[in-house]
């Protein structure tokens, strides 16, 4: 097996409650970066995961799952003073949906802030692959955002990989053009991006992942991979990729985070954009086929 870098990933997670049969809801754990974080972790990469947690026993619960799952979490760092964000998701029929948040001061907006901060800033700084998305930065006052991107800066100065997603939720930002500008900051600072079509349309860009990938090739990010949903993804090379077909999702909530970890691994051990492209494809689709943003493993997880 070929040995790949330790990957940090740096953002916020939260607890998970998915509307069930019967008016019941389940208890899970989910966000992008950490869904990401997960998955590469079930692909054999050495994965540790940045951000803060409550001081409460979900926050407790949370640190158990995710260490069960392979994750190194030294880097979460405590709040004494405030709880893990909190989310809810129900479905409609096509496996869309639609998401209730309760995170306004949630622990990991003050991972900056606390007082082992420092210790954690210094480690992203030193990552040889660092990876966080544009909730990454939505979620942070604009000191920690600053923070996040100067070690950002110093693991691309240092020859590491920064990986980007413009993960773009609107109710995050104060005004779209808030988010567009600190996206093209993060772009210049990535060497891998993983952009959305249909965020950079929100976010201004035109409908087109050709414009897309030149723009964010042209603010220094040459490996651009853009996402295009179901028609499957555009490679920095212009070579689009379709997805195995799906006939009807169960939940499509994960499926870009999923897609993420599977190009992200086979790239860094050394597999080519397209066949990148395929892993990621398959991570997603076999994702979107189950419930939850994270699916539990199963005899047709395409990890192996």
């Amino acid at each position: 097996m070929v040995s790949t870098p330790r990957v940090i990933l740096a953002g916020e997670a939260m607890l998970e409650l998915s509307a069930r049969a019967g008016g019941l809801w389940q208890i899970g754990y989910g966000g992008d970066t950490l869904n990401t974080a997960v998955h590469l972790a079930r692909l054999g990469c050495t994965v540790a995961y940045a951000s803060a947690l409550g001081s409460d026993a979900f926050s407790a619960n949370l640190r158990q799952q995710w260490q069960a799952e392979g994750l190194d979490c030294s880097l979460l760092l405590t709040d004494p003073a405030r709880s893990t964000g909190l989310y809810s998701i129900s479905l409609d029929a096509a496996g869309e949906r639609t998401f209730s948040y309760w995170r306004s001061d949630s622990a990991a907006r003050q991972m900056f802030a606390l007082p082992d901060s420092a210790r954690l800033a210094e480690a992203l700084g030193e990552a040889q692959v660092l990876a966080f998305s544009l909730i990454s930065l939505a979620i942070l006052p604009m000191a920690g955002r600053h923070l996040l991107l100067d070690a950002a800066r110093k693991v691309r100065a240092a020859g590491g990989q920064v990986v980007f997603d413009g993960n773009f939720r609107p109710r995050l930002w104060d005004s779209q053009a808030e988010a567009a500008h600190l996206r093209d900051i993060a772009i210049a600072v990535a060497s891998i991006g993983l952009p959305t079509l249909e965020d950079e349309v929100a976010l201004g860009l035109p409908d087109d992942a050709q414009a897309v990938a030149a723009h964010w090739q042209r603010l220094g990010c040459a490996e651009t991979v853009v996402k295009l949903g179901a028609k499957g993804c555009l490679l920095p090379d212009g070579t689009l990729v379709p997805p195995p077909q799906v006939l009807q999702p169960v939940d499509t909530s994960g499926a870009g985070d999923a897609f993420n970890a599977g190009y992200l691994a086979a790239r860094l051990a050394g597999a080519s954009p397209h066949d990148a492209a395929l892993r990621g494809h398959a991570l997603a689709g076999w994702c979107v086929m189950r419930p939850g943003a994270i699916p539990p493993r199963d005899g047709q997880a395409p990890y192996a």
